[in-house]
């Protein structure tokens, strides 16, 4: 729902990025969950230890997967729910934001993943039968497609700034293939950057990865990853194209230009695309139906924070502080989860005003740029691992060093200087105003590769005995492997249980807290099983469920070039 809730906030953005994610995600079902449960992992940063073996690699990832998760998820998601609710219901900004974090904060906390996927596939529904009727009441309102195409396009704002176009819609607003060089988002960058991003997001990220590895069967993960597909073929009627239509008929507000009139309306001077979605639905919608659409876009954003919550809650507590703390009981690991999620929302709260007034006010176009800079080294260390055995830790640590320093550099200057408002002169250096952050994302995959290639070549290969079961080639080998490093998942059976009496009466007050936090009692705690042979059983599909998820795939991937080739 992440991508989704802020494309909801951001209107004008993100019409081209759909078509690309069902690729991804037919990739998702198809190559990558294959090899994950292969190896037998619960997490993206356990997978890369068993694969290259030592601990940088695994602590690296973690706290980078994290501070992605601050920047680009969990900050820009309370910013966007509370600038709807402000829109909306005209309350302050940072008290809308405290209030759906507590919210949210008190059923992540005590329901854990279960509560967050039974409520995802409710809010799934409220959230596409909400947008669908204002979809149609904004098209009918425009006189449909024709009509939206016309009254786009004339969509001037009263108030310009003199001397400056920045007030005229861009004339390949409705095409999806754009120039190379002067497009606001150009054609290679659609196809191949963008693609580098969603595999980060999709095929990498634990918070999208935890749903697959949950399913029962490897047929259930890819026929989630083919709806997910299907799903994300509506945003672009019924979130993107109703945004145009809130500029088309509101251009004063959604369209202006002049940095003091901006600051007047949305709190932004450097512009207010950001309330396209919620200007709509406060004028279009009757009141009943407003509130509707203002429980849908609470339900995307207590989805997309409950999902982020708990996924970084499990990387921090398995992959940072249980290998600080080898011998921490269950009941420990789950308090300092919880614990965790807490610190995680307040350092996501100090970053919001940067959010605010980053990437020209346009928060989609803020969460890609800082996704090229910070994720395409995540990409090519996982697609090297998975396809190429000789890659070592070396070249794969090496690899992601080369690829951070560089992104940080571009993500430092990138916010050292502000966007220039209409009419003002840009004196950003040309690295920034010249080399697109899409391309900048396929350069930094590129060095990240070429890295991992020759510092792989230069040092010793991996025994094949370590890799049974880690690469798209070993997936379905039987032979014992071999651990570069061994997981501990499961707690120390003699810290986390202290008696029988313990287990059988603990205190009222315990029972309590236990249950306000979704715990198990410890006589209830079991280890999950970890065989080998579960893991490759999963991998055996029945052969009418697996024809019908090759097709859906192909129908899936049909039907994504014909839209693409329909708004070229």
């Amino acid at each position: 729902h992440h991508t989704d809730f802020c494309r909801l906030m951001c209107g004008l953005s993100g019409f081209e990025n759909e078509p690309t994610i069902a690729w991804v995600l037919v990739a998702l079902g198809w190559i990558f969950i294959p090899v994950y449960i292969s190896a037998g992992v619960v997490t993206m940063p356990e997978y890369l230890a068993l694969r290259f073996g030592g601990r940088r690699i695994r602590i690296y990832m973690s706290v980078l997967s994290l501070i992605l998760y601050i920047f680009t998820k969990i900050s820009t998601d309370m910013f966007s729910g509370a600038l709807f609710i402000q829109v909306s219901l005209g309350w302050n900004l940072y008290l809308s934001t405290a209030i759906l974090l507590l919210v949210t904060a008190a059923y992540t906390v005590a329901g854990g993943l279960a509560a967050v996927i039974y409520t995802d596939a409710l809010q799934t529904l409220i959230m596409v039968g909400g947008a669908l009727s204002l979809m149609f009441m904004a098209f009918i309102k425009v006189g449909w497609y024709e009509g939206l195409v016309d009254r786009y396009m004339s969509s001037f704002p009263t108030v310009t700034v003199e001397n400056t176009t920045c007030h005229i819609p861009r004339p390949d607003a409705f095409h999806m293939f754009r120039d190379p060089v002067s497009g606001d988002l150009p054609w290679p960058g659609l196809i191949f950057g963008l693609t580098v991003l969603a595999t980060w997001v999709w095929c990498t990220d634990q918070v999208i990865v935890q749903r697959s590895l949950s399913a029962k069967s490897l047929s259930h993960a890819k026929g989630g990853s083919v709806l997910g597909g299907y799903l994300k073929l509506l945003p672009m009627f019924f979130i993107v194209m109703p945004g145009m239509v809130s500029r088309a008929l509101f251009p004063d507000e959604v369209g202006c230009v002049d940095p003091a009139l901006c600051q007047r309306i949305c709190g932004a001077s450097i512009g207010c695309s950001n309330i396209a979605y919620p200007k709509l639905v406060v004028e279009l919608m009757p009141i009943g139906l407003r509130g509707l659409m203002l429980a849908v876009i609470l339900a995307a954003l207590m989805s997309s924070l409950t999902s982020i919550f708990n996924s970084s809650s499990t990387i921090f507590t398995l992959d940072l502080y249980h290998k600080a703390r080898p011998r921490a009981s269950e009941m420990e690991l789950m308090i300092v989860g919880r614990i965790f999620i807490l610190v995680l929302m307040c350092v996501s709260l100090l970053w919001i005003p940067v959010v605010q007034t980053a990437n020209s006010g346009q928060l989609f176009e803020y969460i890609q740029s800082v996704t090229s800079f910070l994720a395409p080294p995540i990409t090519a260390v996982f697609i090297m691992a998975i396809f190429w055995p000789r890659a070592n830790e070396q070249g794969a640590f090496w690899g992601l060093m080369t690829g951070l320093v560089m992104g940080l550099v571009r993500m430092i200057l990138e916010f050292s200087y502000t966007a220039p408002s209409c009419g003002q002169p840009d004196h950003r250096p040309s690295v920034l105003t010249d080399v697109h952050y899409l391309y900048f994302a396929l350069i930094l995959l590129a060095l990240t590769c070429l890295v991992i290639l020759a510092v792989s070549l230069l040092t010793a290969p991996i025994p094949k005995e370590n890799l049974h079961r880690l690469t798209w080639w070993s997936r379905f080998n039987l032979e014992p492997r071999v651990d570069l490093t061994t997981p501990q998942r499961v707690p120390d059976p003699e810290n986390s249980v202290s008696s029988e009496a313990e287990q059988s009466q603990p205190p009222t007050w315990k029972r309590v807290a236990m249950w306000l936090c979704g715990l198990s009692s410890p006589s209830s705690q079991s280890v999950p099983p970890n065989t080998q042979s579960n893991d490759l059983n999963f991998l055996h599909e029945k052969p009418v469920w697996r024809k019908v998820c090759n097709f859906n795939a192909v129908l899936l991937l049909a039907f994504n070039v014909f839209l693409w080739g329909y708004f070229a």
